[in-house]
C-alpha cells in the first residue's frame, strides 16, 4: 500500500489517498490510534470522492473509526469493461421503455460482486498492518450485496450497517441466510428504484439474531441524516 497523499482536515481527521495495486482508495483516521476500521463501499459506477460518500466517511472518522473506500472496478476512474457499458445501455433502454429490469440487473451486478470481493479483502489485508488500525471490522455502505457476500465469506467483519436502496441479486439474497452478524438496515419507504417488499423479504430472509430496520418516508436519497448518527451508536456497540 502506497500513500499519495494526505490532508489534515478541520476536524482532526487524516484524509489519505492510497494505491494498492491497480486499486485506488482513500483513508480516513482519527486522532486517536489504533482505532477500528469501517469498510464504506460504494457502486454504481460512483466515485470514492462522491460528496454523500465522503461527508459519512469524514463524520464517521471523527467519532473514532479508520474509514476505508476504494473504487472497485469500473468506479470512479477505473476502466469499465464493454461487457459492463454494454449492460449499463441495456439498462438505461429497458428503464426509459418501462420495461422489466430485473434480469439485466441480475446479469450485471453479480459479477460486480464477484470481482470486487478478492479487492476488498486484499485491501482490508494491507489496513490491518497499520499500525494506526486495530479490530474489529465494520461494513457500511449502500452496496448491500457486497457487504453480503463479504460478511459470509469474511470472518473479521463484526458488524454490518446496510442501505436497502440498490438490487440485490438472487445468489446474495440466499446468502443473507448465512449472515449472523449484527444488522442495522435502512429503508428508504418510498425509494423509487427499490421495491418496498422486496426489501422487507430481505430483511426477514438475514440470518442475524440481532437485527434492526430503519424505515423512513422519502426516496432513494432522502435518508435522513439523523441515522448516520444512529449509524455510530450502532457501530459503538459492536466494535468499541
Amino acid at each position: 500500500m502506497q500513500f499519495t497523499s494526505q490532508q489534515r482536515l478541520d476536524d482532526g481527521v487524516l484524509e489519505r489517498e492510497f494505491i494498492l495495486g491497480e486499486i485506488p482508495g482513500t483513508l480516513w483516521t482519527p486522532g486517536s490510534a489504533p482505532a477500528p476500521l469501517v469498510l464504506m463501499a460504494h457502486n454504481n459506477g460512483l466515485p470514492k470522492a462522491e460528496p454523500r460518500l465522503v461527508a459519512r466517511a469524514r463524520y464517521t472518522a471523527a467519532r473514532g473509526y479508520a474509514v476505508a473506500t476504494i473504487d472497485a472496478a469500473g468506479c470512479g476512474d477505473r476502466p469499465r469493461s464493454a461487457a459492463d457499458e454494454q449492460a449499463r445501455a441495456d439498462l438505461r433502454r429497458a428503464m426509459q421503455a418501462g420495461e422489466p429490469v430485473d434480469e439485466i440487473f441480475e446479469s450485471f451486478i453479480g459479477p460486480l460482486v464477484d470481482n470486487a470481493v478478492p479487492e476488498w479483502q486484499t485491501t482490508l489485508d494491507a489496513l490491518l498492518e497499520l499500525p494506526e488500525i486495530g479490530g474489529p471490522v465494520g461494513y457500511s455502505g449502500g452496496w448491500t450485496a457486497l457487504g453480503i457476500r463479504l460478511a459470509v465469506v469474511e470472518p473479521r467483519i463484526a458488524a454490518a450497517g446496510f442501505f436497502a436502496g440498490g438490487y440485490v441479486p438472487r445468489a446474495q439474497r440466499e446468502e443473507a441466510r448465512q449472515f449472523t452478524i449484527p444488522l442495522l438496515f435502512l429503508l428508504q419507504w418510498d425509494d423509487e428504484g427499490n421495491p418496498r417488499q422486496r426489501a422487507l423479504d430481505l430483511f426477514d430472509a438475514f440470518g442475524s439474531k440481532e437485527k434492526t430496520l430503519h424505515a423512513n418516508p422519502g426516496g432513494h436519497t432522502g435518508t435522513p441524516w439523523f441515522e448516520l448518527e444512529d449509524g455510530c451508536r450502532f457501530l459503538d456497540r459492536h466494535l468499541k
